[in-house]
């Protein structure tokens, strides 16, 4: 007979974010802003939820993915959220478990997280253990494809909301065109608001160093993914020369990569993403590593799960923050004066409204 905390069933769901548009960066252009939801119900009736960020990319390799681990999660234990991993790399083993594989165990592994806090009825955070009370948000966005008025009406509006950082696209075709950019962000924005770059690997060494270069009054507080993620070499040569900190890590699938950029001292800040990695537990292991290496945590993209976990660790150092799922979904992460405090609800503290959700079969 089931037990009440044995995972029962799993659904699918896609949605949009209100705020969709088409944007771009130096490698992708993204004509929609897209997640894939999961529920997960336990035989007690209990749910828990995640999502991941798909965007337009490979639908239907990523729902094949999702319903495989489906048939792979039910009657798992809610608590056996590590279990369940390692019977998923075992599973995936032979066509292989980076990529879209590691996704859908990275979905299904928070789904289970929440559930396991709901059943217990408590946050994530307190689960874990707390560090810090608090964690820095800084907003993100300011796409290549936005006009220079796009850019300085989105950085101003962070700062009006009163964020104290925010990063900025770059990697044009025309780099004299990100360096002008650049200049009227730190015009429009003053001397004490911090600026951060990224470049999404579609720079060259060279044009990094020109770059840098030619911004290197305005105090740029780091550089992320200036060049491809396999220039192990190229990354210790500008973290010489560039006077910025280096940060890397929200394109991995495991921490091979940060213990090669950690033996090359070409990386300042290790920047995980959770569902890359697979889910709580490699996104812990892998801070633990950057921590044994005085590297500061500064992850990806899921400000939803990242200030929880970030509050646990004691190598954190702040937390991206997007708009594109607070309408979709209740109790955002609250912000204020820069800072991010996490929801005290149970699991992550937040759940999907229906009304946003389309079911997929």
């Amino acid at each position: 007979m089931a037990s009440a905390t044995q995972i029962a069933s799993v659904e699918y769901f896609r949605a949009v974010s209100p705020q969709s548009m088409a944007i771009a960066d130096s490698t992708h252009e993204i004509s929609e802003i897209a997640f894939i939801v999961a529920r997960l119900r336990l035989h007690s009736g209990v749910c828990g939820e995640a999502y991941l960020l798909s965007f337009h990319y490979s639908p239907e390799a990523i729902v094949g993915a999702l319903k495989d681990m489906r048939k792979l999660v039910l009657g798992f234990e809610v608590n056996e959220t590590g279990a369940f991993l390692r019977q998923c790399e075992r599973e995936a083993e032979y066509f292989g478990i980076s990529g879209i594989q590691r996704w859908a165990m990275g979905l299904l592994n928070l789904a289970m997280w929440d559930a396991w806090g709901r059943h217990l009825g408590q946050p994530i955070w307190k689960l874990l253990g707390t560090v810090h009370r608090r964690v820095p948000l800084y907003g993100s966005g300011g796409w290549l494809s936005y006009s220079t008025e796009e850019l300085l009406d989105e950085v101003l509006a962070y700062k009006s909301r009163g964020f104290q950082a925010v990063k900025v696209k770059v990697g044009s075709t025309e780099i004299e065109r990100d360096i002008e950019r650049l200049h009227r962000v730190r015009e429009a924005l003053g001397p004490k608001m911090q600026i951060m770059i990224d470049a999404n690997q579609g720079m060259t060494l060279a044009g990094a160093r020109h770059l840098l270069a030619a911004v290197r009054e305005l105090g740029i507080q780091w550089f992320e993914e200036p060049l491809k993620n396999t220039d192990y070499d190229g990354y210790r040569q500008l973290r010489r020369e560039a006077g910025v900190s280096i940060a890397m890590g929200e394109r991995e699938f495991d921490s091979v990569s940060l213990r090669e950029w950690i033996r090359h001292e070409a990386i300042d800040l290790w920047q995980p993403d959770i569902l890359r990695l697979g889910g709580v537990e490699p996104w812990l292991a892998s801070a633990a590593l950057a921590g044994a290496h005085q590297l500061p945590v500064l992850p990806h993209y899921y400000k939803e799960y990242d200030v929880p976990l970030l509050m646990t660790v004691p190598n954190s150092h702040g937390a991206e923050s997007f708009d594109w799922i607070d309408p979709l979904i209740t109790n955002p992460i609250r912000m204020q004066d820069g800072w991010a405090y996490p929801n005290e609800g149970p699991g992550w503290g937040f759940v999907f409204k229906d009304s946003f959700l389309s079911p997929i079969a």
